[in-house]
C-alpha cells in the first residue's frame, strides 16, 4: 500500500466507531481478579509513510526482561500522572525507538484493550512521513522493525491460537509475518486498526 493510498484510508478508518476490546473476549469463561484496578497506558501505533510503502513500526523486547522478554511490540508504556494517551505514546517512542517528537502527526486513538496483565492499553495512530534512524533504547528493545501496512490491514492474515497460562487453556490473535511472531495484546491492537480499515473501505 503506498502512502498516498494508505493517509486517506487511515483517516476514514479512524473515524469509524468500534468497541472497546480485551484480552478475555476470546476466553469469556477466564476468571477476571476481583477488584483490580487497571493501569493506563498507551501505545504509539507509527504508520512510516517516508518509503515507497506504508509501513507500521514495531519493536522485539529485550530477551533479558523480567516481564514479556523477546515479544514484538508496539511502542508504549504506562501514562504518567498529568499525561494523556497521544502524550505518553510519543514519549515513549522517543524512549524506546528513538522517534523525535515532532515525526509523529496524530490522527487519532483508539481502545481501550484490556490485558491479563491489569493495563487498559490505548492505541494511538500517528503518521510518520519524515526518515529516522532508529536508536533501540538499550536494555529495553532488542530491535526495531517496521511491516507492511497492507499485511496489518488484512483480516484473513490474522487467525487465533492459544496454550495454557496459569493452569488454563488460553487463546489469543496472532499475526505472524516473516521471522516475528506477533500475538497477545500487540496483535489484538493491530486487528483493532484492520478492522477499522476495513469499514472504512465498505
Amino acid at each position: 500500500m503506498t502512502p498516498a493510498d494508505a493517509e486517506p484510508l487511515l483517516r476514514r478508518a479512524m473515524a469509524a466507531s468500534r468497541a472497546a476490546s480485551s484480552d478475555y473476549d476470546l476466553d469469556p469463561g477466564l476468571p477476571r481478579p476481583m477488584g483490580r484496578d487497571l493501569r493506563p497506558a498507551a501505545v504509539l501505533l507509527a504508520v512510516d509513510l517516508s518509503g515507497p510503502e506504508a509501513r507500521v513500526i514495531l519493536t522485539k523486547r529485550s530477551p533479558h526482561l523480567r516481564h514479556h522478554p523477546g515479544q514484538i511490540a508496539l511502542p508504549g508504556g504506562a501514562v504518567d500522572p498529568g499525561e494523556d494517551s497521544a502524550a505518553c505514546a510519543l514519549r515513549e517512542a522517543f524512549e524506546e525507538i528513538g522517534l523525535p517528537l515532532s515525526h509523529g502527526e496524530i490522527l487519532g486513538a483508539y481502545g481501550p484493550h484490556e490485558t491479563v496483565t491489569a493495563f487498559s492499553v490505548t492505541a494511538v495512530l500517528a503518521l510518520v512521513r519524515e526518515p529516522f534512524d532508529p536508536r533501540p533504547e538499550a536494555g529495553e528493545v532488542a530491535e526495531v522493525f517496521s511491516v507492511p501496512l497492507s499485511h496489518l490491514a488484512d483480516p484473513a492474515n490474522y487467525r487465533v491460537e492459544g496454550r495454557r497460562w496459569q493452569g488454563r487453556h488460553r487463546r489469543y490473535w496472532v499475526v505472524p509475518w516473516g521471522p516475528y511472531y506477533i500475538w497477545g495484546a500487540t496483535a489484538r491492537l493491530l486487528r483493532g486498526l484492520a478492522e477499522r480499515i476495513d469499514a472504512a473501505r465498505a
